[in-house]
């Protein structure tokens, strides 16, 4: 089933899996401490505001990620002027949305969490220098990437413990997100400076080639902005009708799900979307042998990641997390299953990327998001984060598994392959 892909492209994919690993252990240390010490409504708090910036992302990011991989891998010769173009056009946007946010909270009036809004914006802001695992990505050189994650990770973690210990408070903590990404930007920038990989006198702004990326990622922009609001549609439901507890024992599940299991599929499939582009470009029957095994992959991931929480989900709850996350155990068996879904997703929206229809993304998304508000409406004030957890399941296999069989082209396709 594997043997479509290369030994390089494997290799790529040891290095993101080993280092998802790492995260992983080390999220089950000390995150779950971290929950516990700050307790859910200020945990509840921490997650609202990310989710609010986080319907924001579209306009930090302008969904250039795929897009500048997939021109990098088709014109490797214009790699440093992909690179300075997607840099400052992600600057100039990130300074528009920050100045707009100093704007709202200078005119409105004052907020407890405002300080949160700006630590987390500021976070965006060293995120920047995510372009460059652009080009790594690219390259395959997914072991530098490593080097850079698992270094911040330490320091991360060192200090996230030492918080724990001496009780500070949710601003610390929030803190702590800017410094990993400042971090992880600055090893990059060293270790491809050192390999004379940048050039930073090439580094300059083209307006023609900022347009085309743009032209080619706004289908991407919008859809990631319906993602954002699908993610962010539970939380405002939980913080209108029950508050910043409920939101904190749902920020739990999320991180067990999401921030552990979820990450891990999401590596394999990053790491071997390269490999999908080339194939895409000189192979068509190779292509689709690609395509298929890693549905294969996935599904299998997605199905080990939802029985392993449906066994042991209530015995993790118990002895990593304190007495106020009981509530957690039953919205994490329903959710651990939405992986599954998502995963299949996410292999068919790199199909999209490669045959430029990314705006079945945005009416995949937009089904998505209907349907999640329909459903958080109706279950969110009866059951609360149960009811939360059961609308993103439903809505995750809307979007990622119906629209596919709703959409003939694609349901022609999928048939076609199996």
């Amino acid at each position: 089933m594997t043997s479509v892909f290369t030994k390089s492209d494997f290799i790529a994919t040891k290095w993101f899996a080993l280092e998802k690993i790492i995260q992983l252990i080390a999220g089950v240390f000390i995150v779950p401490q971290i929950f516990s010490a700050l307790g859910s409504i200020d945990i509840g708090k921490l997650k609202f505001v990310e989710s609010v910036l986080g319907l924001l992302t579209p306009l930090f990011f302008l969904g250039l990620s795929a897009i500048c991989i997939r021109e990098l891998v088709f014109h490797p010769k214009r790699d440093q002027l992909i690179l300075a173009t997607a840099f400052y056009l992600r600057m100039i946007s990130w300074s528009v949305v920050f100045i707009g946010i100093l704007i709202y909270f200078g005119l409105a009036e004052g907020t407890a969490l405002s300080g949160l809004y700006l630590i987390i914006a500021c976070s965006y802001l060293f995120k920047l220098t995510d372009v460059f695992e652009y080009y790594l990505l690219a390259k395959k050189w997914t072991k530098i990437i490593f080097i850079s994650k698992i270094s911040s990770l330490c320091i991360i973690v060192a200090l996230q413990y030492y918080g724990v210990k001496n009780q500070f408070d949710v601003y610390y903590f929030a803190k702590l997100i800017v410094l990993d990404f400042c971090i992880q930007g600055l090893i990059y920038a060293i270790i491809l400076k050192h390999k004379k990989q940048l050039d930073f006198k090439q580094w300059k702004f083209s307006w023609k080639l900022g347009a085309s990326l743009l032209r080619m990622s706004f289908p991407l922009i919008l859809s990631n902005g319906l993602v954002m609001f699908y993610i962010a549609i539970d939380e405002l439901f939980l913080k209108y009708f029950y508050g910043d507890h409920e939101n904190g024992i749902f920020a739990s599940v999320q991180f067990l799900v999401i921030g552990l299991s979820w990450n891990i599929g999401f590596s394999i499939i990053n790491a071997l979307y390269p490999s999908l582009a080339e194939s895409f470009q000189v192979n068509t029957a190779l292509y689709r042998k690609k395509i298929k095994a890693l549905l294969k992959i996935m599904l299998f991931l997605g199905v080990a990641i939802g029985g392993f929480y449906t066994i042991f989900g209530n015995t993790i709850l118990e002895t990593f997390f304190s007495e106020t996350y009981k509530e957690a155990k039953t919205p994490l068996l329903i959710f651990s299953w939405a992986p599954l879904f998502i995963f299949l997703g996410m292999v068919y929206e790199k199909h999209l990327i490669n045959t430029e229809a990314l705006q079945k993304n945005v009416y995949r998304f937009g089904l998505g998001c209907l349907s999640n508000l329909i459903l958080c409406y109706l279950l969110i004030p009866v059951w609360g984060v149960n009811g939360a957890a059961i609308a993103v399941l439903i809505s995750h296999f809307i979007t990622n598994i119906a629209y596919v069989f709703l959409d003939t082209e694609s349901r022609k396709q999928v048939f076609s392959m199996f």
